[in-house]
C-alpha cells in the first residue's frame, strides 16, 4: 500500500470513530418532548423512552445532597401535576423561584430520572414583545457597529 493510500485510510478511520463516538454520546437527538401531565398520567406508555420535558421549579421541594452529588426536586406546569425528579449531578446555578427547568431522562416507578438538568432564565430576562420593535433603530445600531 502506498503512503497516500495509508494516510487517506487512517484519517478515513479516525473520522469515523470521531462520528461514532459523537453519534453515541448524544441520545438528546432521540428524545420526544412530552408535558408533565403526560408523563404522570402514561407512566408505562414512556417507560424506557429517552423523554424531554419542561416546567416550573417548587423551590420547596429542594434536596441537595452535596456529597453525593444528588439533587430531588419537583416541577409543575399551572392546571397540570408535579413530577418529581432525580439527578445525578451539579446542581444549576440559578436554581431559585420563577426559573423554568428543562430536563432530559427517563421515567422510572414514578419518578424522573434526569440525565441532563437545564434552566430557563426567568421572564424578566427575556427581551420585549415585538410588537414594541424598532427595525429602524436595530438597522441604525448594527450600521454603527458595523463602522
Amino acid at each position: 500500500m502506498s503512503q497516500n493510500k495509508k494516510i487517506i485510510t487512517g484519517l478515513a478511520m479516525g473520522v469515523a470513530a470521531i462520528l461514532i463516538m459523537f453519534f453515541s454520546t448524544m441520545p438528546a437527538a432521540g428524545s420526544k418532548e412530552i408535558t408533565i401531565d403526560d408523563l404522570v398520567n402514561n407512566q408505562e406508555k414512556f417507560k424506557g423512552d429517552y423523554v424531554m420535558t419542561q416546567g416550573l421549579l417548587n423551590k420547596d421541594s429542594i434536596k441537595w445532597n452535596a456529597d453525593k452529588i444528588e439533587l430531588e426536586f419537583e416541577i409543575f406546569n399551572e392546571g397540570e401535576g408535579s413530577l418529581p425528579i432525580f439527578y445525578r449531578g451539579v446542581k444549576p446555578d440559578n436554581f431559585t423561584d420563577d426559573v423554568i427547568v428543562i430536563v432530559e431522562g427517563f421515567m422510572q416507578d414514578g419518578i424522573f430520572e434526569a440525565e441532563k438538568v437545564q434552566t430557563k432564565c426567568p421572564s424578566k430576562y427575556e427581551g420585549e414583545d415585538m410588537e414594541n420593535y424598532d427595525g429602524e433603530m436595530h438597522k441604525k445600531m448594527f450600521n454603527d457597529k458595523m463602522e
